[in-house]
């Protein structure tokens, strides 16, 4: 009984003290295991800290690795960019919202279009050349009376516009009068004589007027051949001319010519036949259109252009030659129908290669990737696209030059370097460190 009870008081310490010694394991794995997790989260947040990039409010270009302050304004820096998430492409950039509008990034869906080239000629208005005359003399001798006094008068078909002293004259027409006596016997004499005359440019009714009075006119009438615009007077009272001398140039003004400088590289935009619109420095406000008529197929080796000629009415004469006039061709682009056309502001061109930067899809930040494309010719402010977008793609259309900074300093693939790499990212952040002291 003895052994019994002995054996039994035994059994009871060893449980108590089993007892005891598990429940003090339990307590020190309690205690061990929640200091550890406390202790993991400083590096945490260590951690997330440094995956964070800071920049200035007002100054969206600065791009710092730690929070601090902007170097430029001194305000406090802001999170930019959240590098940590495994599932954006590790060549693509990454911004906050925040960012994107303080940088005023912007984008648009890619479409395709009809594209239209607008080509804007300069040039000024000229005198219609089939439709300017010069009145010459046709006899030798002295101007007597000039009946048109300033250039820019306007004569009538005519019109007598000076008077001509001719010695020359005078001698034909006695020998008229001679030859009219005896145009009965000698008639083939008497019809050279009126022949002379007629050279001389005297009409029949002149030279009947003439025979029948009897007596020779000392001086001929020069009679405007046309109507129009004087626009030259090249003789003056008591000047001498011999036959052919050039008197005054005329020029009818009720149509007109604008003639346009076209540069060879505009020059596959413009065809035969096309509208065109222009306007007037000196009659601002109104707008005129006519068809090019003519392209000059020679090209000025010193301005390295050629003359597109447009022909217009100008029955109310507010035309006038030498004005100043700017047009625009808009020329639509047949080989380049249904394609691909995108705001001049999306494209970053370096001279060899031209690129974009297109939405990645799947996320709801904005995260924008590199992208090389092919351009075709510039209309204005947009170009055609030939090859390296599709249709519904979304690409930044404003921004461009923030979001391909942030490209560079975070060594992503950028402008001015195809691959990416870290060596830009050490280089800025040593840059900005060294600002950051400064």
């Amino acid at each position: 009984m003895k052994k019994l009870k002995l054996y039994k008081i035994f059994s009871d310490k060893y449980m108590n003290y089993s007892l005891l010694l598990f429940l003090g394991i339990f307590i020190g794995w309690l205690f061990f295991h929640s200091s550890r997790k406390t202790e993991k989260k400083p590096d945490q947040l260590t951690e997330m800290a440094k995956s964070t990039i800071w920049t200035c409010s007002m100054h969206p270009q600065i791009r710092m690795p730690d929070p601090g302050k902007c170097p430029i304004c001194g305000m406090d820096l802001i999170p930019l960019v959240q590098t940590g998430n495994s599932s954006i492409d590790p060549s693509a950039v990454h911004l906050t919202k925040e960012a994107a509008q303080l940088a005023n990034v912007l984008t648009s869906v890619v479409s395709k279009q009809i594209p239209v080239k607008a080509v804007r000629l300069y040039g000024k208005v000229q005198v219609d050349e089939r439709l300017l005359q010069s009145l010459v003399a046709h006899v030798s001798g002295r101007i007597e009376r000039l009946a048109v006094n300033f250039t820019g008068e306007s004569v009538i078909k005519g019109q007598v516009l000076a008077q001509i002293y001719s010695p020359e004259l005078i001698t034909s027409q006695e020998e008229l009068l001679e030859a009219a006596k005896t145009k009965q016997s000698q008639p083939a004499i008497y019809e050279a004589a009126k022949e002379k005359l007629r050279q001389w440019k005297l009409t029949d009714n002149q030279i009947e007027t003439i025979e029948s009075s009897g007596i020779a006119q000392t001086s001929v009438d020069v009679v405007s051949s046309t109507s129009g615009t004087i626009t030259a007077r090249l003789v003056n009272t008591g000047d001498y001319v011999s036959q052919g001398t050039e008197l005054f140039k005329i020029a009818d003004l009720s149509n007109v010519w604008v003639i346009f400088d076209a540069y060879e590289s505009d020059l596959q935009f413009l065809r035969k036949g096309e509208k065109i619109s222009f306007t007037l420095q000196a009659l601002p406000g109104t707008e005129y259109s006519g068809n090019i008529v003519f392209i000059d197929p020679v090209i000025d080796p010193v301005t390295r252009v050629a003359k597109v000629r447009v022909e217009t009415g100008n029955q109310s004469a507010r035309l006038k030659p030498e004005m100043f006039a700017t047009g625009i061709v808009s020329s639509t682009l047949d080989e380049y129908r249904n394609i691909i056309v995108i705001p001049r502001s999306a494209v970053l061109w370096t001279g060899k290669r031209s690129i974009v930067y297109v939405k990645q899809p799947g996320s709801d930040e904005p995260v924008f990737k590199m992208r090389e494309i092919g351009l075709g010719p510039m209309l204005g402010e947009s170009y055609v696209v030939t090859d390296g977008l599709l249709e519904g793609e979304e690409i930044v259309t404003s921004g461009t030059y923030s979001v391909d900074a942030a490209a560079q300093l975070e060594g992503k693939p950028s402008m001015m370097n195809t691959t990416g790499g870290t060596d830009t990212v050490s280089h800025d952040k040593g840059s900005m460190q060294g600002m950051k002291g400064m």
